[in-house]
């Protein structure tokens, strides 16, 4: 997997010519910090021949407590950049801006976009046998109520429990995934939810995915864990397949990274989540990118 060259990408449209069916323009995907790269991550194992670009804000991290306008303007700028990028697709690889915004920016932009939130209700759905499910989230989404609205919509029979982190993002995006401190809040977190007996828990936050083995521990093996990030990349090759646009097959992708602040933070702290090394990150500074990079 290489990383994408951020110079070489064109403003038009990079459909092959020879074949209507391939669209080798890139796809975006924009989160609050580096937690979205744990959808990037499934996405390059499922989707490898499609370009990819990230814009993670960690400027503004974390979305969490921030009012729902707040989050929904930053959304909108973060969207607008990756159509700067003539991307052919957009994910909101952060669930707290798919919970304030995502209707608003199907709206608005002519780019398709698709969020997190819907893809791991469905999967929870599907996926309980009790019709009790738990959701661990940030403050900004839980208030949002989208993922308890997306569960109702799919079965309006369910319990639904849903219970605001507030702690854990910020020390994930950190790189603490083991200390005490993180286990303590942890427990805090699925102690409701093991109370109400829910058999099914939705990992609502993207950076989530990096504690599952402790959440499993404490939770314990009967209980399901949906991550978000597994299933958006799912509905996303679906929708490549559906609308026609996807990379040449075969092919090896490329996939350059942006962020809002310290380039070589995210750098550092992103490979963790991308499981993957990550060579060069562009600064991109009040709607400018810079020439300070990490790599």
């Amino acid at each position: 997997m290489e990383e994408r060259d951020a110079t070489s990408r064109s403003g038009g449209n990079d459909r092959d010519p020879e074949d209507s069916s391939v669209d080798t323009r890139p796809v975006g995907l924009f989160d609050s910090g580096v937690g979205g790269l744990t959808v990037l991550h499934e996405c390059l194992v499922g989707l490898p021949s499609e370009d990819y670009v990230y814009l993670g804000d960690t400027g503004a991290f974390p979305y969490g407590p921030k009012s729902l306008e707040e989050v929904r303007a930053l959304a909108f700028r973060n969207a607008a950049f990756l159509v700067e990028q003539d991307v052919k697709l957009i994910i909101v690889a952060c669930n707290s801006a798919a919970s304030a915004a995502l209707p608003q920016l199907q709206e608005a932009f002519e780019t398709p976009v698709v969020g997190v939130v819907m893809p791991g209700a469905r999967a929870a759905v599907q996926e309980t046998r009790n019709r009790r499910v738990g959701i661990m989230a940030t403050e900004a989404t839980v208030r949002s109520g989208s993922y308890q609205q997306a569960l109702r919509s799919l079965d309006a029979g369910l319990d639904i429990f849903p219970v605001a982190c507030s702690r854990l993002a910020p020390m994930i995006q950190d790189g603490d995934v083991f200390s005490e401190e993180v286990e303590e809040a942890v427990r805090a977190c699925v102690r409701p939810i093991k109370e109400a007996g829910a058999d099914t828990v939705i990992l609502g936050c993207t950076h989530f995915p990096l504690i599952s083995p402790m959440l499993r521990r404490l939770l314990g093996p009967r209980v399901s864990l949906i991550n978000s990030a597994e299933e958006i990349a799912r509905e996303v090759g679906e929708i490549l397949e559906r609308k026609g646009i996807g990379n040449l097959p075969g092919r090896e992708g490329a996939y350059s990274f942006y962020a809002t602040g310290d380039p070589e933070a995210f750098r550092r702290v992103g490979a963790r989540f991308l499981q993957l090394p990550i060579r060069e990150v562009h600064l991109w500074d009040a709607g400018v990118v810079t020439d300070r990079q990490a790599g």
